[in-house]
C-alpha cells in the first residue's frame, strides 16, 4: 500500500528587507485554485497553473522525510474507523518539528478551519462543520445549502459563513447537547424578523449585479460569505463577501450595525487587527485597506479607511493576518508574495516581503513570533520574525497533494513551552493535517 509522505524541508536563513517588485502574475478573481488533476466537483472558482514537474523537490534523500505507513488516504482502510492517521498515540513518541497526523473524511475540499480550547472545528464543501477533540472525532453538525466557508468560535456560538450567502448560528453547548452527531442550530444572521421587516422597505435595497436579480435588501450577503473575523471586546462580528462588501454584527441581538461597500471586487479576508481599534481588509482587486471604527450620536457607528496599505492590478489579495503583540500586518497575495507592515507612529508602514511559495498564497496565520502561509503549490512556509522586525523562513512544510486552503495555530499545553505550536493545515486534498511546530527549531538543520 502508497504510504503518505511529510516532508520538512528547512530554508535557507535569510532576512527580508523592503523593496519594490514588478508583480507578473495575473490576478485571481476568487481564492479557490484547482490543482492539474482537479477533484471532481461541480465548483471551480479559479484556476491556477501546476508547479512544473521540474521543480518537485527531490524528498528521497532528505533527512527530513517522514513516512506514516498504512496511511493512503484514499484507500486505507483504516478510514473506516477512525480519521486519524499517525504513528502512535502517545504524544511523548510525536517528532520535535513535523507531522503528527492527518484527518481525512469524505466530505470534500477543505475550506475552513477553528481551534477553540480542547476542540477543533472543520468546514467543507458538503456543508458539513465537523468538531475534533484529542484526535478523536467528537460530533458534527450540518447545514441544509451552502459550502462552509469560514469559521468564528465565540463562547458558545458557532459562526459559520457559508458559499449561498449565508451565516448560520449554532449553539455549542457540549455538555447539556443530547445528540453526539447533531448540535442544535439557533438561527441566522441577519434573522428571518430582521429579514422581513428590512425587505418590506423599498428604501432598504441595494442594487446588485448578479443573475436573475437586480436588487437586494442591505443587510443580507446575496453572494458568498468568504471571511469571518470577531471583535470580542465589543461582541461585533465582521463578514466579508464575494459582492464586495463588509457588513458588521451585533452578536448580542445579531442585528446588522453597517454594510460598507468595501472593495471593487472580492473581499476575501477581514481581520480585526487587536490594536488601535483597526479592521483590515483583503480583496480580489489587489487592495488591503485599513478601517476603523468611529462612534457617532448615540449607540451608532460608523467605519472610514484610515489607509490602503497595498493597491495593485496584477495580483489579488488572498489572505490577511495580524501579529497583534507586534502590531505587524501581513498579506498573502496570488502571486506567491507575502507583503507585511508594522505600525510606526500611528501609521502602518511597509517593512518587505517574503518569497517563500511558487504560487498563489491562500492562507496565513500567526502565533508567538511565527508566521504561517499556506499555498496552492501545496506547501506551507514557517516564518520566524525576530526583535528587529526582520524575519527567517525557519522551515517548509510539505505533505498535501492539493492547495492548502486554511490555517490554524493553538499553543502546545503539554510539555509545551519555549514557544511550541500545533499548526492545522486544511486542503483541497480533502485532509486536514497537524504539524508541531517550534519557534527555535533546535532540531532542524539550516541548509
Amino acid at each position: 500500500m502508497a504510504a503518505t509522505t511529510a516532508v520538512i524541508s528547512p530554508c535557507n536563513a535569510g532576512h527580508f528587507a523592503a523593496e519594490k517588485t514588478t508583480l507578473h502574475n495575473p490576478k485571481l478573481s476568487h481564492p479557490e485554485p484547482t490543482t492539474s488533476t482537479p477533484p471532481p466537483s461541480n465548483h471551480n472558482d479559479y484556476s491556477t497553473s501546476p508547479r512544473n514537474s521540474s521543480d518537485s523537490d527531490d524528498t528521497s534523500s532528505s533527512p527530513y522525510f517522514t513516512s506514516l505507513s498504512d496511511s493512503n488516504e484514499e484507500a486505507s482502510p483504516l478510514h473506516a474507523h477512525s480519521p486519524w492517521i499517525v504513528s502512535s498515540g502517545d504524544k511523548s513518541q510525536y517528532p520535535q518539528n513535523g507531522l503528527i497526523g492527518s484527518l481525512f473524511r469524505e466530505h470534500g475540499h477543505i475550506y475552513s478551519l477553528a481551534v477553540s480550547g480542547d476542540l477543533l472545528y472543520t468546514g467543507s464543501e458538503s456543508k458539513n462543520i465537523r468538531v475534533w477533540k484529542n484526535l478523536n472525532e467528537f460530533c458534527g453538525f450540518k447545514s441544509s445549502s451552502g459550502f462552509v466557508k469560514a469559521i468564528v468560535v465565540y463562547g458558545d456560538r458557532i459562526f459559520t459563513g457559508h458559499h449561498d450567502g449565508k451565516i448560520r448560528v449554532w449553539k455549542s453547548d457540549f455538555q447539556t447537547r443530547v445528540s453526539k452527531d447533531h448540535l442544535e442550530r439557533v438561527g441566522t444572521l441577519p434573522s428571518k424578523k430582521d429579514s422581513i421587516v428590512t425587505s418590506l422597505n423599498p428604501k432598504n435595497y441595494v442594487r446588485v449585479r448578479r443573475k436573475g436579480r437586480r436588487n437586494a435588501p442591505w443587510i443580507r450577503h446575496y453572494d458568498t460569505v468568504s471571511c469571518m473575523s470577531l471583535d470580542e471586546e465589543h461582541g461585533i462580528l465582521y463578514s466579508g463577501s464575494w459582492d464586495k462588501t463588509v457588513k458588521v454584527w451585533r452578536v448580542s441581538d445579531s442585528k446588522c450595525l453597517e454594510s460598507i461597500p468595501a472593495h471593487d471586487d472580492a473581499v476575501n479576508s477581514i481581520v480585526v487587527a487587536g490594536f488601535n481599534g483597526l479592521v483590515l481588509t483583503g480583496s480580489a482587486d489587489g487592495s488591503v485597506k485599513v478601517w476603523r471604527r468611529e462612534l457617532l450620536q448615540g449607540s451608532n457607528s460608523k467605519h472610514v479607511v484610515v489607509q490602503t496599505l497595498l493597491k495593485q492590478e496584477e495580483a489579488g489579495v488572498t489572505a490577511v493576518a495580524v501579529n497583534t503583540a507586534a502590531k505587524a500586518v501581513y498579506c498573502g497575495s496570488s502571486d506567491g508574495l507575502v507583503n507585511f507592515w508594522e505600525l510606526e507612529r500611528e501609521v502602518l508602514v511597509h517593512r518587505g516581503m517574503l518569497r517563500g511559495h511558487k504560487m498563489a498564497v491562500l492562507c496565513l496565520a500567526t502565533a508567538g513570533s511565527l508566521v504561517s502561509s499556506g499555498s496552492a503549490d501545496n506547501s506551507i512556509c514557517v516564518w520566524r520574525r525576530d526583535e528587529g522586525g526582520d524575519h527567517m523562513c525557519l522551515t517548509v512544510l510539505y505533505g498535501h497533494s492539493g492547495p492548502v486552503k486554511c490555517l490554524a495555530v493553538e499553543e502546545e499545553e503539554e510539555g509545551g513551552g519555549g514557544g511550541r505550536w500545533i499548526v492545522y493545515s486544511g486542503s483541497l486534498d480533502k485532509s486536514v493535517k497537524v504539524w508541531r511546530v517550534c519557534e527555535q527549531a533546535n532540531d532542524m538543520k539550516q541548509l
